[in-house]
């Protein structure tokens, strides 16, 4: 008689594809322990045919190990000629190279163990865990797991479990919130389909953390299969951020030993900009500046938004720092998340235009410092500490980005949670 080796780990990763690899590597990443199974006889061996690949789409936004993928391209190929290193120019590679480069990522990362050559059989719950059965090599295992990363191209894992996906990154109505909960975001989406989201703006997209989840199978996650269409290289990007955000969700139910029923979303998006992925896509501030994080925090909650510039194949999603606030734009998410905002509008009465004096007082009313206390220590660290390039002046309009980073850390509105679509939590 034979028996199945049975092996016990925290998240299993199932699928050939990128956003397999990127699933598993940032679980492991997460410090949970990890097992990719791997149909082919190398990871990423299932890229598109084809020997030498072009990816024109989401190269301005270097999110996480999407990001990791192009520099580690660019490097490979530094002055080969006919091979573009430049920062946002289009990324050509051939199979190769790009085999070269998932199985580097995947050989040195801590926590994780690849299968080559293995098919998922079969799956079934067992109290907290799931059973999933996998042959390699003519032999079984038995993997026993907290959380299950369905990432085959038809979701057969969650099929074989029972499970319905209904939820459709692509569905979106009008004043959603769901952005408030993204795992990956782009600037260019690859496919010709009628992108629905109100914002941000086609042809950005997003995809919230809800399309991911299945209802009636809790901890088994969907991957490549909430994706449209067939997937060309130009998915690339996509696939990598997709996994890199599934990872994410998995590795929290993992560590925290929870389910998909109890997905706290700021915490999951906070350790995606722990690995620099963006929740937001703009293309004019770099995951270098200082100021990165502020700004994706803040405008993921809708505190300040995004607009769309230029035309046609142009287009790019864009911050605008140097802009200046309007009290329009602000109101209406202040007075929703803080209670004494509504008391603070009616008696500062900011006129259009929201000011620098205007901020201070909104931080001093929130924070309950004394006003000149306030006023003498942000002005010694306006350009020390903040190093903001405009001088301290009360009276001008504040800018964008001076008031992202300084509502960011004074009012922390990152710190009130929202549920899977993107509704504050009270």
């Amino acid at each position: 008689m034979t028996y199945a080796q049975t092996i016990k780990t925290d998240v299993l990763v199932i699928g050939s594809g990128a956003s397999g690899i990127a699933a598993a590597v940032q679980c492991a990443r997460s410090k949970v322990k990890t097992v990719l199974v791997e149909a082919q006889s190398i990871p990423g061996g299932s890229l598109p045919t084809g020997e030498s690949f072009i990816v024109n789409t989401n190269r301005n936004i270097p999110s996480g190990i999407w990001g990791e993928f192009r520099m580690r391209i660019h490097e490979l190929y530094k002055g080969r000629p006919g091979y573009d290193s430049a920062y946002n120019a289009p990324l050509k590679f051939d199979r190769s190279a790009a085999q070269l480069i998932f199985k580097k990522i995947t050989d040195t990362v801590k926590n994780l163990t690849v299968y080559l050559n293995g098919s998922f059989t079969a799956v079934k719950k067992d109290g907290d865990r799931w059973d999933v059965k996998v042959t390699q090599n003519g032999k079984t295992i038995i993997f026993k797991v907290r959380v299950v990363v369905d990432a085959t191209e038809t979701g057969e894992i969650a099929a074989k479990a029972g499970a319905k996906h209904s939820a459709d990154f692509n569905k979106e109505s009008t004043g959603s919130n769901r952005y408030r909960t993204t795992i990956a975001t782009g600037d260019d989406f690859p496919a010709q389909i009628n992108l629905l989201n109100t914002y941000p703006p086609s042809p950005a997209w997003y995809i919230p953390m809800n399309s991911i989840v299945l209802k009636d199978a809790e901890n088994i996650l969907l991957a490549e299969k909430i994706l449209p269409g067939e997937k060309g290289i130009e998915y690339l990007p996509v696939q990598l951020e997709l996994g890199q955000g599934v990872g994410t969700v998995a590795a929290y139910c993992a560590f925290f030993k929870t389910t998909t029923k109890n997905l706290k979303v700021h915490i999951i998006q906070g350790e995606l900009l722990d690995f620099k992925g963006y929740l937001m896509p703009f293309t004019d501030i770099s995951p270098r500046d200082r100021n990165w994080r502020a700004v994706q925090q803040v405008c993921a909650m809708g505190l300040l938004k995004g607009i769309q510039q230029g035309n046609g194949d142009s287009r790019q999603f864009v911050f605008n720092p140097d802009a200046s606030v309007t009290t329009a734009e602000i109101k209406p998410l202040l007075n929703e998340i803080y209670t004494r905002a509504f008391l603070w509008f009616g008696k500062e009465k900011p006129g259009e235009t929201f000011t620098v004096g205007n901020l201070l007082s909104l931080i001093s009313d929130y924070t309950l410092t004394e006003p000149q206390a306030l006023r003498i220590t942000m002005q010694k660290a306006w350009k020390t500490q903040y190093k903001f390039r405009l001088d301290f002046d009360l009276s001008r309009p504040v800018t964008r980005m001076e008031f992202a980073v300084l509502t960011n850390k004074f009012l922390n509105p990152f710190g009130r949670m929202v549920d899977l679509e993107g509704r504050l939590v009270n």
